[in-house]
């Protein structure tokens, strides 16, 4: 499989940056993330989660709001886009489970989520950022409030992580 967003990624040195079509890009290890997210959650507790939940839900929603306006995309093009993109940026491979836009509804399945992985074993699902993410997509998608949950998580020992509107 060809990495698009990889190979359209550009390097703009007088920025420090990376960029896909004029959005900033990180390239940050998923351990990085992890350990901020357990030192919140000693922190803070479940709260931690949903603080977690809102950082990916405003990337979620700004991506698929831009990607509407540059590429003229319908939504359903989003939602296929982003899956692709997941695992284009090393969040795990997307498998679109289901998607029905008249009924509103939307199942993702995450298999090797780096989250999940790095966070280790956990007796909840962890992958707040990726739940995040797939929350504010469906919220522009289906043009309501939306928020999705982690029924499955490779955390707690599922063979992979599942993601479906609530």
């Amino acid at each position: 499989m060809e990495n698009k967003i990889l190979k359209d990624l550009c390097f703009a040195p007088e920025k420090g940056g990376l960029f896909y079509k004029e959005v900033r890009y990180l390239l940050i290890r998923p351990e990085v993330l992890v350990t901020f997210q357990k030192e919140i959650e000693k922190e803070l507790g479940e709260r931690a989660d949903r603080i977690l939940f809102k950082s990916g839900f405003q990337g979620g929603s700004l991506s698929s709001k831009r990607y509407q306006e540059v590429f003229n995309f319908s939504h359903e093009e989003i939602v296929r886009f982003m899956i692709e993109m997941g695992p284009q940026i090393g969040w795990g491979r997307f498998e679109l489970e289901r998607y029905d836009p008249g009924n509103k509804d939307l199942s993702v399945k995450v298999h090797h989520s780096p989250f999940a992985e790095a966070y280790g074993p956990s007796r909840t699902p962890v992958c707040h950022f990726i739940r995040g993410v797939l929350s504010g997509m469906a919220t522009v998608v289906f043009k309501k409030e939306t928020e999705i949950t982690e029924i499955l998580c490779l955390a707690k020992g599922d063979p992979f992580c599942k993601f479906e509107l609530a």
